[in-house]
């Protein structure tokens, strides 16, 4: 069955995945990059970040947030630094409950992609969401993310436990996000 999406609006399937045991450890895969936390992230800074790494696949839910909103939602930020002290990536963490970790945010800014510093960023984020009293971590993808997101999670140990489809207004056409954001995603303006 098909379901019509209103002018304006994208959609996506959404996979919910969890692992309730910590993987075997590995060494961690090189990478020139380290994390950096954040303690106390700065909306604007934390939402430049967030666009550099989310809008090729049309994050923006942070982007509507006013800073007060947004200062009270995030979770535990890291920025992913590259030698040149440049922010590349970003990890933001949640601990929602007693014996529960979240992996809210993701990701690398699209110039890093295919060279090999996911497998060290996932192995990293692993390392901070098992920490002690740790039995569950969770994550959510969806069908607007890079295609490689859900197969990594997959071969990490996740499992899929759900599934949901989400409608929601085109980033894009909210000026959220340049109308050149995600051009894997077709733009299609109301009425078109």
């Amino acid at each position: 069955m098909l379901t019509p999406i209103p002018a304006g609006h994208l959609g996506a399937v959404v996979t919910y995945l969890e692992m309730n045991s910590r993987p075997p450890l590995r060494p961690t895969p090189p990478s020139p990059l380290r994390l950096v936390r954040w303690a106390s992230p700065e909306p604007a800074k934390y939402r430049l970040l967030f666009e550099r790494v989310g809008g090729p696949w049309l994050w923006y839910s942070r982007l509507t947030f006013d800073d007060t909103r947004l200062r009270s939602e995030m979770g535990e930020v890291h920025a992913v630094v590259d030698a040149g002290g440049v922010e590349v990536g970003l990890v933001e963490l949640a601990f929602p409950e007693p014996g529960a970790a979240l992996i809210k945010f993701l990701g690398l800014v699209p110039e890093l992609a295919g060279k090999g510093h996911g497998r060290w960023l996932f192995a990293m984020t692993l390392a901070l969401a098992w920490r002690p009293g740790v039995r569950r971590v969770r994550v959510n993808t969806c069908s607007l993310d890079h295609p490689a997101a859900l197969k990594a999670y997959l071969r990490a140990g996740f499992r899929a436990v759900g599934r949901a489809f989400e409608t929601f207004p085109d980033p894009r056409l909210l000026g959220l996000l340049p109308r050149d954001a995600a051009p894997q995603i077709p733009l299609i303006e109301d009425g078109a």
